[in-house]
C-alpha cells in the first residue's frame, strides 16, 4: 500500500431527498467522514411533470467543493460523485443539456412497458439485459419518449445518466460509468456494451450511447472553469461506482461468499455480490436484477420500495400540521399491536408521491384486511410488510446461490431504525448486522483510494471499514408468529 498519510477524498453523494459533499479522511489504516455541505433535493412539478432541478444541484455541488477547498486545500487528492440510478440528461450537438432530467416517478412512463413488450418480448429484454422490470428504468423512459415522438430524442446526440452528466460538467469527459450504465436496462452484460439491437427494435436512436468505462476510472482533472469557481487545484476526478448502491455495497464489511447486503433508505436494495450475472428463468420470474459493482462484479439484487412509504406518511402528516421526527415515528410503530394488516411495499399503487395513508387503506380494503386506524398502526404495517418482503427476497437469494446465507448486513440511513432492524432479523430468522450508516460515501472514498493506488483491492478496503467503524448485531427471536404472518403476506403479495 502506498503512503496515504493525512489525505482527503471528496465524495459528492446525491440522493433522492438530499445531496452532500463529504470529506473522507484516510491515513492508510482508518477512514473517517466529515460533512462539508448538505443541500436539499427532490422533484419539481412543472405543468404536471416531475423534473430534477439539475442546475441547482450543480450549483450546490460547486458550493460544497469551494467549502472543501477552503477547509482542506492541497490535502485533497480526489473527487468522486455518485447518485441514484436510471435518470438521465440528453445533450445536443453543441453538448448543451436539452432539458431538465425527468424524475423517475414522473407519470410519462405509464404504459411504456406494455408498449415495449409489443415490439420486444419481456423475456427477450431480460435475456439481453438481466435487469429487473420497473417502469421508470431508463429503457422505458426512452420508450415513452419514442412512442410520444419526442423532438428532444430526435435532436439528441448524447445520453448521460445523471452522475455521468455531472462528471462531464466537472471534467469535460463524456462517458458512461459501468455501474450506472447497468441500471438503465439498455446494457447487455454478456456483450459488455449497450444492447444496440434491442434498442433499435424499440425505436431508440443508438447514436446517443457512447463509451462505457470501468468503475474506478480516473476521468481527468477538474476543468479550469470549475477550479476558478471553487478554489480547488486541478484535482483528479474519479468515477467510483457512480450508482450510489454500487458505492454502498463496496463499503459493506462482509464476507461476500456468505452474506446478503441490504442498502436501506428510500429504497431497499437487497442482494448478493457475484462475479458473473445470473440470467435465467428463475431470475425473470422473481424479477431480480444484475447491476454492476466494483471490480467488474455484479450485484444480484431486488429493488424494493423501502422506507418510501414511511417517508410519504410523514410528509402527508406534515402537510396537516403534525411534524413528527423519525424517532417519534419509530416509537409510535413500536407501541402499535404487532401482526396487523400487511401490504406489498413495491405495489405500483405506492409509487407516486402524496396521499400515502389513503393508498395504504385502499390496498388493505382491496385485499380484504382490516384497515389501520392509528398513525402507529399505519407505520407498523409499513415496517412489518417490509421485513416480510426481506424474507421473501432472502429465500430467493438462497435458491439462486444454492446456499443458506445466514447474515444480512444492513447499511445506509435506514439501519438507524432499530425497530426495522429487529423486525428484519425476526422475520427472516437470520442475524442482522447493522452499519456503517454512511456506506455510500465510504464506498465512494474507498474506490477513489483504489484508483489512485492507496488501496490494493476492495477486500482491503472492507478491512479498513472494519477497523474504522463499529457495527451492531440483532439476533432473531421466536419465529412461529412470523411464519404465520409470512403465509398471510405471501397471499397478499401474490394477490
Amino acid at each position: 500500500m502506498a503512503d496515504s498519510k493525512d489525505i482527503v477524498f471528496l465524495a459528492v453523494d446525491l440522493g433522492a431527498e438530499s445531496g452532500r459533499v463529504v470529506a473522507g479522511h484516510f491515513d492508510g489504516t482508518r477512514v473517517g467522514l466529515e460533512e462539508v455541505h448538505r443541500f436539499p433535493n427532490g422533484p419539481v412539478n412543472v405543468r404536471g411533470n416531475l423534473l430534477w432541478d439539475i442546475l441547482r444541484l450543480w450549483s450546490d455541488i460547486k458550493v460544497g467543493l469551494a467549502k472543501a477547498a477552503a477547509a482542506y486545500g492541497d490535502r485533497i487528492v480526489g473527487i468522486g460523485l455518485d447518485t441514484w440510478g436510471v435518470d438521465f440528461g440528453l445533450l445536443g450537438q453543441d453538448d448543451n443539456l436539452l432539458g431538465n432530467p425527468y424524475h423517475y416517478r414522473d407519470s410519462r412512463t405509464d404504459g411504456a412497458m406494455e408498449a415495449a413488450f409489443a415490439k420486444v418480448s419481456r423475456s427477450e429484454i431480460f435475456e439481453r439485459t438481466g435487469i429487473q422490470f420497473m417502469q421508470f428504468n431508463s429503457l422505458f423512459q426512452l420508450v415513452a419518449m419514442a412512442e410520444a415522438g419526442s423532438p428532444m430524442l430526435d435532436v439528441a446526440h448524447t445520453f448521460l445518466n445523471v452522475p455521468d452528466l455531472l462528471n462531464f460538467w466537472l471534467t469535460g469527459r463524456k462517458v458512461s460509468e459501468f455501474s450506472i450504465a447497468t441500471t438503465t436496462q439498455c446494457y447487455d452484460p454478456r456483450a459488455g456494451d449497450w444492447a444496440y439491437g434491442m434498442l433499435q427494435q424499440l425505436g431508440i436512436p443508438t447514436r446517443i450511447f457512447g463509451e462505457i468505462v470501468p468503475t474506478g476510472t480516473v476521468l481527468g482533472p477538474l476543468l479550469d472553469s470549475v477550479c476558478a469557481e471553487t478554489g480547488l487545484p486541478a484535482v483528479s476526478v474519479i468515477a467510483p461506482a457512480t450508482h450510489d448502491t454500487g458505492s454502498a455495497v463496496a463499503a459493506v464489511p462482509m464476507d461476500p461468499e456468505h452474506a446478503i447486503y441490504l442498502s436501506s433508505g428510500t429504497w431497499s436494495l437487497m442482494g448478493v455480490e457475484v462475479k458473473e450475472p445470473i440470467i435465467n428463468e428463475q431470475m425473470l420470474r422473481y424479477n431480480l436484477t444484475n447491476e454492476g459493482g466494483v471490480g467488474g462484479t455484479f450485484r444480484l439484487l431486488k429493488n424494493i420500495m423501502g422506507l418510501w412509504l414511511v417517508q410519504e406518511c410523514r410528509r402527508e402528516w406534515q402537510r396537516s400540521g403534525m411534524d413528527y421526527d423519525y424517532g417519534e415515528m419509530v416509537e409510535m410503530a413500536a407501541a402499535a399491536p404487532p401482526f396487523g394488516p400487511l401490504v406489498s411495499p413495491s405495489d405500483d399503487s405506492f409509487l407516486a408521491p402524496g396521499d400515502m395513508t389513503n393508498r395504504l387503506r385502499a390496498f388493505c380494503e382491496r385485499t380484504g384486511q382490516r384497515v389501520p386506524e392509528t398513525k402507529g398502526e399505519f407505520l407498523r404495517t409499513c415496517l412489518e410488510s417490509l421485513a416480510l418482503e426481506y424474507r421473501w427476497v432472502a429465500e430467493r437469494l438462497d435458491e439462486l446461490t444454492g446456499k443458506r446465507l445466514d447474515t444480512i448486513h444492513i447499511i445506509g440511513g435506514g439501519c438507524k431504525n432499530e425497530l426495522l432492524d429487529q423486525l428484519a432479523a425476526d422475520a427472516t430468522s437470520r442475524t442482522v448486522v447493522c452499519g456503517p450508516v454512511e456506506a455510500t460515501a465510504l464506498g465512494n472514498v474507498l474506490v477513489q483510494a483504489m484508483a489512485l493506488g492507496h488501496l490494493d483491492s476492495i477486500a482491503e478496503g472492507r478491512e479498513v471499514i472494519k477497523q474504522s467503524f463499529e457495527v451492531k448485531a440483532f439476533e432473531p427471536a421466536d419465529s412461529k408468529a412470523w411464519d404465520e404472518a409470512y403465509e398471510r403476506y405471501l397471499g397478499i403479495r401474490e394477490a
